[in-house]
């Protein structure tokens, strides 16, 4: 192999395209500096509009697309590659990829769908295939939720219309459900007195339209059961729903309402139980260093507040000096 030949036509070429390649890295720098700055100004256009969140979010991942492909093709342009062929060839890629990849197109259309039609907002809590969590981002191909337990899901957008989806934050007001086993010699009207005692002393708890509702729906095997309801709003429900739960258990106590639970039977072990003790204490708490992010986001950051902030850094620094 003639390695001379190819170190000498590596050679010419930078040397006859040296302006074209510096051309083409200080496009790409500033490109990508403006892109970000017409991307946070286009945020906070949005922002101050009356569209939903999500499709804000929507709108924006459409903006960025169309950007990022615009500086492609100015950069190709740079290094002397014909735009008009290469839109042709980008048009045979897309609809043999198109073939290839139906269900990224099909999660496509329907994040178009989803944004469209306002099937839920950004913030609301939906149940979708075993997922529960609060609605995040709704992109091209994913809607993310991010659950009570602060774990992010990606869900494919084919998946959120091809299921059923509860969504629990759609309206303002939510009816919470309680239901309650008490012994077969209880009282049925004193258990359903302090069951509404207990639901009326909640401030949170709505009494008109709907006053809170309770009944004895069943007779078990070894108990009979109470179903009870309240309405509230909708960030209220399980501040109610616990405060319910906890103050009924208490009440039962209080007033002899015995709860029936499964006999099980004990036996005692003969033989000494040894268990493995670590005899060393608990290490003395050591707190985490957490290092701020100093990097500016130029797409997302306020480009006023970051400036200001700056000039008064310089002022502070030549202060000093």
């Amino acid at each position: 192999m003639d390695w001379e030949g190819i170190w000498n036509d590596i050679k010419n070429f930078f040397t006859n395209n040296i302006w074209n390649i510096i051309s083409f890295f200080a496009a790409l720098v500033i490109g990508i500096i403006v892109i970000k700055i017409i991307l946070n100004i286009a945020k906070r256009v949005l922002g101050k509009t009356k569209i939903e969140k999500v499709t804000q979010a929507f709108l924006h991942h459409i903006i960025k697309f169309c950007l990022y492909l615009i500086l492609v093709l100015v950069l190709l342009s740079i290094m002397g590659i014909s735009i008009s062929g290469l839109l042709t060839t980008i048009s045979a890629l897309v609809l043999a990829i198109g073939m290839a990849l139906q269900n990224i197109i099909t999660n496509i259309a329907n994040g178009i769908v989803i944004v469209t039609t306002g099937m839920f907002k950004k913030g609301d809590f939906i149940s979708v295939i075993g997922v529960d969590g609060s609605i995040d981002d709704i992109n091209f191909l994913f809607t993310t939720i991010m659950t009570t337990d602060n774990k992010k899901v990606t869900i494919p957008n084919s998946a959120i219309l091809n299921n059923p989806v509860v969504n629990a934050g759609a309206n303002p007001t939510r009816r919470v459900d309680f239901a309650f086993e008490v012994a077969y010699e209880s009282d049925v009207e004193q258990v359903k007195k302090v069951i509404l005692d207990v639901i009326h002393s909640n401030g949170k708890v709505m009494l008109e339209p709907k006053a809170p509702f309770c009944r004895l729906k069943t007779l078990e095997a070894s108990s009979i059961k109470f179903v009870a309801n309240c309405w509230v709003d909708s960030e209220d429900y399980w501040d109610v729903y616990y405060y319910v739960i906890e103050n009924v258990f208490n009440e039962f106590k209080r007033n002899n309402i015995s709860i029936p639970y499964n006999q099980l039977e004990v036996r005692e072990r003969k033989d000494n139980v040894v268990m493995p003790v670590i005899k060393e204490p608990l290490q003395d708490r050591v707190e985490k260093e957490r290092k701020g992010k100093k990097k500016v986001d130029l797409e997302n950051a306020d480009l006023l507040a970051v400036f200001n902030k700056k000039k008064k850094e310089n002022k502070k620094d030549k202060s000093n000096k």
